[in-house]
């Protein structure tokens, strides 16, 4: 029970921290602080010890990794997209000021997790793969991803809708945000996709069957046929700029409802262990 409580206070120290972030890249984009955007990524860098250690203490308690619960479900989710965000942003620096909408993203997902049940739960022998855990990972990268293609989206739809302001000075060109949007929306579509195949794979393996038609597998099909459009629309027919934005935003809507609403409204296999 100490061990368990320490990993709570690690998981609020995460996200105090990741709130402090995001609060410091707004400053950065809307109040011209310049400093503040490297304190938003010194903060956002902070928090990923604590709350990595957060994940590390439950992973030990509990014998399994963070998928059995939508407390740990989240939690894991925001530290994958926090520290795809902070590697994207150091090799890619215009793509900093996205941290203004991924990290309330990231903070807000973390903190609606902490008011779950947090109780430990027993990894099934079902669910004792690799291919599971394949399955996971890729799912939280593809996550990421379509997380970063979202917080390009935004900057540019910003930038497309107040051309005049002030803000507009410190964001990439249009075009900048443009392909930022395109290649992360293809990095996360590519991930998915692998996503789905590792599930089908460990689904044959648990139950003897590929496919079951189960709520969650048909909305990631949905999403990846909604990501597959987009990017068709993008290469073959010329969509871009605010257009292509708001398919991207739509689709990255789509796929946070897919992996954190349709788990609570259907039953489902995933949605057990989600609850």
């Amino acid at each position: 029970m100490p061990q368990f409580k320490t990993e709570v206070l690690l998981h609020w120290a995460g996200v105090l921290l990741y709130s402090a972030s995001a609060v410091a890249y707004a400053l950065h984009l809307f109040f011209s602080r310049e400093r503040a955007q490297r304190w938003g990524i010194a903060l956002a860098a902070a928090g990923l010890a604590p709350h990595g250690a957060g994940l590390i203490l439950r992973w030990i308690e509990s014998g399994h990794g963070p998928y059995m619960a939508r407390y740990e479900v989240l939690s894991s989710n925001a530290w994958v997209a926090v520290g795809l965000f902070l590697l994207a942003s150091w090799r890619l620096p215009r793509l900093r000021a996205a941290g203004a909408v991924v990290m309330p993203v990231c903070f807000l997902g973390m903190t609606a997790g902490l008011f779950t049940d947090p109780g430990l739960r027993t990894l099934p022998p079902s669910l004792r793969s690799v291919w599971l855990v394949l399955h996971i990972v890729f799912a939280k990268l593809g996550a990421g991803g379509i997380l970063l293609s979202f917080g390009a989206g935004v900057l540019l739809l910003l930038r497309e809708r107040r051309p005049g302001a002030a803000f507009v000075a410190r964001l990439p060109s249009s075009e900048v945000l443009d392909e930022y949007s395109r290649r992360f929306a293809g990095f996360g579509f590519l991930f998915w996709s692998v996503m789905i195949a590792a599930g089908a794979i460990w689904a044959n393996d648990s139950w003897g069957r590929y496919w079951a038609w189960d709520p969650i597998e048909v909305w990631s099909l949905v999403t990846w046929l909604s990501f597959g459009a987009y990017l068709h629309l993008r290469r073959f027919h010329g969509w871009k700029g605010s257009r292509a934005a708001w398919l991207a935003a739509a689709c990255f809507l789509l796929s946070m409802a897919t992996l954190s609403v349709v788990p609570l409204l259907t039953r489902s296999l995933h949605g057990e262990y989600f609850r």
